[in-house]
């Protein structure tokens, strides 16, 4: 299984697209670019291992591996990443603005309900993280 999420930059946040073997899933949104500022900034491009985890806040969610100079970097439901987020991802079903969408929640079960079995299974799953081709060179 291969996760790709293609970014669109903008000042008040970076829209994406999630794609399972090239296939959307959803659209996710992010904190703008901001140099890896831990907390005002989404994390680098590149790829990262994910895994399943818990949280009382949260509830059942998703792990980025070792990411430069970041922690606790999460794929979760938020609607709002300027509000909501510390540099996290989230899927969400419809992307209302920049940074901004609706029904997060849905969209990350509908991520979770793929990725989860396959992790379940002893699987390695990698998401790569990279400008779409229209991505706008705002970061």
């Amino acid at each position: 299984m291969k996760l790709e999420l293609l970014r669109t930059y903008y000042p008040e946040g970076v829209n994406g697209v999630l794609l399972i073997d090239g296939v959307k899933l959803c659209n996710t949104i992010e904190l703008p670019w901001k140099e890896n500022q831990s907390r005002i900034s989404c994390i680098p491009e590149g790829t990262y291992e994910l895994s399943k985890r818990y949280s009382q806040r949260f509830k059942w969610h998703l792990l980025l591996n070792q990411v430069p100079n970041r922690h606790l970097i999460l794929i979760h439901a938020f609607n709002d990443a300027l509000k909501e987020s510390k540099g996290c991802i989230a899927p969400v079903s419809v992307l209302t603005g920049n940074g901004k969408g609706i029904r997060s929640w849905v969209a990350l079960q509908l991520l979770l309900s793929i990725v989860y079995p396959e992790l379940e299974q002893g699987k390695s799953i990698f998401i790569t993280i990279k400008k779409a081709a229209n991505g706008k060179e705002t970061k």
